[in-house]
Formats: structure tokens, sequence, C-alpha cells
């Protein structure tokens, strides 16, 4: 709550608070502010107060108002300089992206790394620090750096492809899971997001078509659109994406690439069944499109999920998965296994972008793989992830929530009944970020969904003020 003080009145506390959330992004480019009534409502403050701070967001060009219509945060890097655009856009540390919401991908990216408060965060895309905690990554990086290999290992790149011992392991691991994957198909990157970038990077030149499915990851959204890509969004159903709007996109645009997510799909949790699986083949084969296959949650997910890359073969797909999820974010491992004629381009897109991968990290991955402490230890992470799940979804319908998808995996898509970007606002004055369903749509418009994640909505704390807020919002 807003609390007069000798040095500061409640304007300027209300206007600080939402010159805070627009600098960084909470509240981005074009997204409307609450009404002057509504705001004094949520603030409990008097509509005096919000006009005095609105007008000072308007001073500090941070706002714009416009006439019958309210206060809308202003693009700061518009109409400027290009030098002046430019620094401006790095200082609010900004992603281009197609259209707007309230709170956007780079938004929930931030809140992985500088988070709202020290409450669970039900946006989160990641586990708890504190699951993550595991007593052999000390001793991992420990065996692999005496003396000597440390020596070597910091003064010397590592190798373009990644370290051989770890391609090695990963061949046999992706062996496991069916995938013919030499290790001279495989290439190490800095985390799965990079080697989906590599891929984009690779296949597809501005202007191409690519389909992503929708909803979807809302940071792949982001970074294809910055990167001048004609998205198509693909409607994510059950069992798979919908293979007419696909044959639909392949007859009018030519896509050159689709974006998917087999198992455990972010935000629903689907997984691809095997007739959808075949079909989707089938379509890349017809219409010559690649596939990058985003296997990301692939840890805790059973080895005999049904995986394109699996009945493809490594032909017209290209499998990418990493570390950063289940083991170690701070070491930054991921990889992709692709089809051995594309691997040389592949190849000389990560060179050209960041030379080689820490080979170091590298090898104690390896080690913690060979070791089978990776296996334990996400043995242990799925364990504690089917209670945690369990206790959300209770919580979730107790407080008269339902799930728009069977909840599996990490992520809930729960329908609300409510508008979640404007609950997401009022949310943030609570200190807790959620990931409104507006942010996995390519094209951003208000919606009833959100995405929760199991992990930290176990708190029935959260779940009070949830309701609490929401009533409000209807």
């Amino acid at each position: 709550m807003l609390m007069k003080t000798a040095s500061q009145s409640l304007a300027e506390q209300l206007c600080a608070r939402f010159a805070e959330r627009i600098r960084t992004r909470l509240l981005a480019p074009g997204a409307r502010l609450p009404s002057v009534r509504l705001c004094a409502e949520q603030q409990g403050v008097s509509v005096s107060t919000v006009v005095a701070a609105y007008d000072q967001l308007q001073a500090q060009g941070l706002v714009v108002a416009r006439k019958n219509r309210g206060f809308f945060v202003r693009d700061l890097t518009s109409n400027m300089p290009f030098a002046q655009a430019a620094s401006a856009q790095a200082a609010i540390q900004s992603i281009a992206v197609a259209a707007r919401a309230p709170v956007d991908a780079a938004a929930l990216i931030r809140g992985m790394f500088h988070s709202v408060s020290n409450k669970p965060q039900p946006g989160m895309g990641v586990f708890p620090a504190e699951w993550l905690d595991a007593s052999f990554l000390p001793a991992a990086v420990r065996k692999v750096t005496s003396d000597s290999a440390l020596r070597e290992l910091s003064l010397h790149y590592g190798e373009p492809m990644g370290d051989s011992g770890l391609r090695r392991t990963l061949s046999q691991r992706l062996g496991a899971l069916n995938i013919p994957a030499e290790p001279g198909q495989i290439i190490t990157t800095v985390g799965a997001t990079h080697a989906l970038d590599i891929i984009s990077r690779t296949l597809l030149r501005a202007g191409d078509c690519v389909m992503v499915e929708e909803p979807g990851w809302a940071v792949e959204f982001a970074r294809l659109d910055a990167l001048g890509m004609r998205i198509l969004p693909v409607p994510r159903r059950a069992d798979g994406p919908d293979l007419d709007v696909m044959a639909q996109y392949c007859q009018l645009h030519a896509p050159k690439l689709f974006v998917s997510v087999s198992v455990f799909h972010n935000p629903t949790g689907h997984c691809l069944s095997p007739g959808s699986a075949h079909r989707l083949l089938q379509l890349a084969c017809q219409h010559n499109f690649h596939i990058a296959e985003d296997d990301t949650y692939s840890h805790l997910a059973p080895d005999h999920a049904t995986r394109l890359c699996a009945l493809d073969g490594l032909q017209r797909t290209i499998y990418v998965s990493g570390f950063s999820k289940i083991l170690a974010p701070g070491w930054r491992v991921g990889f992709m296994a692709a089809p051995p004629v594309l691997v040389e381009r592949l190849l000389n897109t990560k060179l050209l972008a960041t030379l080689t991968t820490p080979a170091l990290l590298e090898k104690a991955l390896a080690w913690c793989i060979d070791q089978g402490q990776l296996r334990r230890h996400a043995e242990r992470i799925r364990s504690r992830l089917d209670q945690a799940r369990g206790r959300s979804v209770k919580l979730a319908l107790a407080h008269g929530c339902s799930f728009a998808a069977e909840p599996a995996g990490l992520f809930g898509w729960v329908e609300t009944g409510v508008d979640t970007d404007a609950l997401a606002q009022r949310l943030l004055d609570e200190d807790y970020l959620i990931a409104p369903g507006s942010l996995f749509h390519a094209v951003r418009k208000p919606g009833t969904l959100m995405r929760i994640n199991f992990a930290t909505t176990q708190d029935a704390a959260f779940w009070k003020v949830f309701v609490r807020l929401r009533d409000g919002v209807r």
C-alpha cells in the first residue's frame, strides 16, 4: 500500500511505481494504464492523487494521454535520432515483438534474474533454485579441473563442435530415445535457446515464413520477430499441431521451418501422439520444410514419449535440448543433433556468433551424466514435481479455476474467468508475477488463461490473493 511520508507524496510514490514498471517493461509500449477511477480504487488513494501521478508520468515522457481513451505507455525509442534510440533501447533492455502486452516475454526473462519479491512466482518458467541445488555439481567441476587441465581449458578455445567426450555421451543418451545421432551430428550450444537461434539464422532469411505452435513459447515469438521472420501460428491441440492449418500455410506461404515442442508442450503440457507425428512428417516431406524439435523438458518425460526425431531419423528434423531447466542454469549447456547435410552450415553459424562453447563445463556435465548423477537427480525432481503438481491443482480448483489442458509436466494452463492482462497488473501490486495467456500468442489479445508453474504455486497464500484480486477484476 502507498503510505504518505514527509519525503514523498502519495502521487510521487504512485508515479515512481508506474515508472519502474515502464522502464523494466512490466508495462510494455502501448499498454493502457488503468482508468483514473479504477487506479484510485486499486491503490486506495483519491482520484486527484492518480491524476497528479499520471501528470508526472506524462511530464517525464513515459506515458501519452489520448483524448477520451486514457493514458498509454509511450514507446521510449520512437521519434528519436538513431543513436539516441539505440541507447534508450539498450537502457530498457527491450526485445522487439510483433505486438505488445502489458507483461511481455522480456519481463518474464528479467523476472528469472531479478525477482519482483522473495515470494514464489507463479509465472516463472524454471524450477526454484533450491530444487536444483545438487551436491555433485561442485564435485564434477573439481573432477575436471586439475591444475594442468584447468590451464589447458582456460588458455585454449574448445573444440568447434563442442567437447568430444560430451558429444559421445549425448549420442548414447539420444540412442536411448531411439534418436540415431552420431557424435559428429551433435553441436553444443549456450543453452537450448541458442540452438534454436542458430537453426533460425542458418535456415531462414528476413522475410521468410516460419510456423510456430500457438499457444507457444513467448520468447520464441519475440526472437523470431526480432530476426524479421513472418510468423505463422499453428493451433496446438492435445494430440499435436493442427495439420489442416499447416497444410494451408504450406500451399499459400511455402514456410521453410516449423518449431515444435513434442513433449510437455509449453504452456499446455500436451504431448504429441504417434498418429499426428506420422502425418506431420509426411507433410514436411511433401512441402520441403524442416522441423526444429525443442525437447527442453526431456528429463521430465518418459523415454518412450513420441518424438519426431525418433520417427524421422534426423532427416528433416533437428533435435534441440539442454540442461539449464533440470540441472545447472548457470552452466548454459545446450545442444542440437542435426541431419549430416546440415551440420557444417549450422557449425559455421555457431562459430560466427560465439566461436566455441565452454569446454570446462561441458566436461563437467559429461561426468555428471556418465556417473549417473544426472539420472538420479532428474528422478528426484520428477518425484518432487509430481507431488507439487497434485497440491497446485487442488489449490487452483478449490479457488474457482479450471484447467484448459490436462495437468502434466512443469506448467498448468489455467482458466481464470477474467482478463489475465488486467489481473497481472493488479497482482504486481502484491509482488506476484504471473504469465497471462496473451503472452503465448503471436498476435496479442486479451484472454482469460494464464500459465502457472506447478513448483511455485503450492502456496495457499498466493491463491487467496489471486481470488481477492480476480473478484475485483470481475
